[in-house]
C-alpha cells in the first residue's frame, strides 16, 4: 500500500478544503465537550437527577476517551490512519444521535461513554494527517490553523450550549455533531484518496489495556459515586477504591516491563516531560474543573439562565483567537518557560479575582476574569507541549504525545469530579456555620426575622428565606475556596516549570536524564 510519507503534499483548493475538513473533526469533538458544560442543569433536571450527578454526562465522557487515546498509535499502524480517522468519525457521529436520543440519565451516560471511547482517535489523526499532507515548509502554519480550532471551539461552545438549552431541547447539542461530521465524512475521503499510511501488524498489550480499563474505570466510578454514597462509608466504593489502586498499581508495574506497552512510562525519565505533562495535567486539572464548576454556580445558585451562563464563559476564548498566532509565530525567540510563567501567573490573578464573588455580583464580575484568562490560555498549550517534548528522539514523539494526551483529558475528567464535590463538602461546612448564627440570641437574625415578617412572611415563610439563602451563600463560599487553592496552585507550578531544562527542541538537545 501507498504510503503517505512518498506522497506529494496537497496545494490549492484540496488543501484549503481538507484543513477545512480536518479542523471540522476536531472542532466538532471540542465543542462537544466545552457545549454540555452549560447544559448540566437543564439535562439533570430533565431527566430527574441533581445537577452533581449530571456531571457524570462529562466525566463518562473523558474518562472513555482517556483509555481510549493510548490505543490510537496501535490502531493507526494496524488499520492505516486514513481508514481509522473514518471510521471513529464515523461511529461519534453515530454515538452522538444516540445521546441525543437517549431516554434516561443512565441511557445517556452509557453513550457518553461509547462516544469518548470512538472519539479518542480523532484530534490526534486529525492533527496527524494534516501536518503529512502539508508542504514541510508550511508545517508551522497548519499547525496554527489547526490550534485555531481547539481555540474557537470553546467560545461556540457554551454559548450554543445555552442557547440551545435555553430555547430548544437539550438533546440538539449532542445531534448538532451529525451534520458536521457527515460534512467531514464526505470531504476527507476524497481528498486522502490513494494516502493511507503503511500498515504494520505489531502485538497488543492485552493485559496492559485490561488494566488500564479497569484501574481508570474504577478510579472514575469511585469519585463520582463517592459522594453520592458518603465515601468510605459505602462498601461500593470501597471495593472500587481497591480495584483502583490494584488496576493502576498493577498497570505501572507491567507497563515498565512490558516491550509494547500501552502506556510508555518509561518517558517520564526524560526530565523535560516528566516536568512539562505534569504540570499540563495539574493546570488542565484546575482549568476543567473549574470551567464546570462556574456555569453550575451561575445556573443553580445565582439565578443565571443557560444561555447567559454560556455567554460569560465563553469570553475566554477571545484573546487566543488573536493572539495564539502571534505567539506561535514569534515563539522561536522566546525561552518557552517565560510563556509558561506568564500564563500560569494571568491563571493565578483570574483565579484570585473570582474569589471575590458573591450572591449580589453582576455578570461584568463575572465575565472579565474569564476575558483575561484568555491570555493565559494562549501561552499555555504550545509552550508546555515544546517543553515536554524536547530532548526525545523522533520514535518516541508519537508515544510521548498519547501518553500527554491520556494524561490530560484523564486529569480534566477527574478535576470534573474533585472540585465539584470539594463544592458540594465547602457548602455544607459554610452552611453548618452560617445556620448556627441563626438563633433567639443573635439580635442581628432575630432583626432580620423581623423585617421579613414585616414585608409579610410568616415565621415559616422568612425561615425558609434565610435556609435558601444560606445555602447560596454557602455554594458562593465554597467556590471562591476553590478559586483560592487553584490561583495557588498555579503559582507553585511556576517554580517548578523552571526545572526543565533547555534547549526546547525534539530530537536532541534538553531533557534528559
Amino acid at each position: 500500500m501507498q504510503a503517505k510519507e512518498t506522497m506529494p503534499p496537497l496545494t490549492g483548493g484540496a488543501l484549503v478544503l481538507l484543513t477545512l475538513s480536518l479542523s471540522m473533526a476536531t472542532f466538532m469533538q471540542v465543542l462537544d465537550t466545552t457545549i454540555a458544560n452549560v447544559a448540566i442543569p437543564t439535562i439533570a433536571g430533565n431527566l430527574g437527577a441533581s445537577s452533581s450527578q449530571g456531571t457524570w454526562v462529562i466525566t463518562s465522557f473523558g474518562v472513555a476517551n482517556a483509555i481510549s487515546v493510548p490505543l490510537t498509535g496501535w490502531l493507526a499502524k494496524r488499520f492505516g490512519e486514513v481508514k481509522l480517522f473514518l471510521w471513529s468519525c464515523a461511529l461519534f457521529v453515530i454515538a452522538s444521535w444516540l445521546c441525543g436520543m437517549a431516554p434516561s440519565l443512565g441511557a445517556l451516560i452509557l453513550f457518553r461513554v461509547l462516544q469518548g471511547a470512538v472519539a479518542g482517535p480523532m484530534i490526534p489523526l486529525s492533527q496527524s494527517l494534516l501536518l503529512a499532507n502539508y508542504p514541510p515548509h508550511k508545517r508551522s502554519v497548519a499547525l496554527a490553523l489547526w490550534s485555531m480550532t481547539v481555540i474557537v471551539a470553546p467560545i461556540f461552545g457554551p454559548i450554543l450550549g445555552g442557547w440551545i438549552s435555553d430555547n430548544y431541547h437539550w438533546s440538539w447539542i449532542f445531534l448538532i455533531n451529525v451534520p458536521i461530521g457527515a460534512l467531514v465524512l464526505l470531504l476527507t475521503p476524497r481528498l486522502l484518496k490513494g494516502r493511507e499510511t503503511r500498515i504494520e501488524h505489531k502485538p497488543i498489550d492485552l493485559l496492559g489495556l485490561s488494566l488500564l480499563v479497569v484501574g481508570v474505570g474504577a478510579l472514575q466510578m469511585m469519585l463520582d459515586r463517592g459522594k453520592e454514597l458518603d465515601w468510605f462509608a459505602s462498601d461500593e466504593v470501597r471495593i472500587l477504591a481497591v480495584l483502583a489502586v490494584v488496576g493502576i498499581g498493577w498497570l505501572i508495574w507491567h507497563e515498565l516491563k512490558h516491550a509494547h506497552p500501552i502506556v510508555e512510562l518509561k518517558l517520564f525519565a526524560h526530565r523535560n516531560f516528566a516536568i512539562g505533562v505534569g504540570c499540563i495535567s495539574l493546570a488542565y486539572l484546575l482549568y476543567f474543573g473549574t470551567i464546570v464548576l462556574l456555569p453550575q454556580l451561575l445556573q443553580t445558585q445565582l439565578n443565571y439562565t443557560a444561555t447567559w451562563a454560556g455567554i460569560a464563559a465563553a469570553v475566554v476564548g477571545i484573546l487566543p483567537v488573536f493572539l495564539s498566532p502571534i505567539i506561535g509565530k514569534n515563539a522561536h525567540r522566546l525561552d518557552m518557560r517565560m510563556l509558561v510563567t506568564f500564563s500560569f501567573l494571568m491563571y493565578s490573578i483570574c483565579f484570585y479575582m473570582r474569589t471575590r464573588f458573591t450572591v449580589q455580583m453582576d455578570i461584568g464580575d463575572v465575565m472579565w476574569p474569564q476575558f483575561l484568562q484568555g491570555l493565559a490560555v494562549a501561552c499555555f498549550f504550545m509552550p508546555l507541549t515544546t517543553i515536554s517534548f524536547s530532548g526525545l528522539k523522533p520514535q518516541q514523539l508519537a508515544s510521548a504525545s498519547s501518553l500527554s494526551n491520556f494524561l490530560r483529558t484523564l486529569s480534566g475528567s477527574i478535576g470534573a469530579s474533585i472540585i465539584t464535590t470539594l463544592w458540594e463538602r465547602r457548602e455544607a461546612v459554610h452552611h453548618e456555620i452560617l445556620t448556627e448564627a441563626i438563633n433567639p440570641y443573635n439580635p442581628v437574625s432575630q432583626q432580620v426575622m423581623g423585617q421579613l415578617q414585616q414585608m409579610g412572611m410568616s415565621q415559616a415563610q422568612a425561615g425558609g428565606y434565610l435556609a435558601r439563602e444560606i445555602t447560596r451563600q454557602g455554594f458562593v463560599m465554597g467556590s471562591n475556596e476553590i478559586f483560592y487553592l487553584s490561583g495557588s496552585l498555579f503559582v507553585v507550578m511556576i517554580v517548578i516549570v523552571w526545572f526543565a531544562k533547555p534547549p526546547f527542541t525534539t530530537a536532541g538537545g534538553g531533557g534528559e536524564h
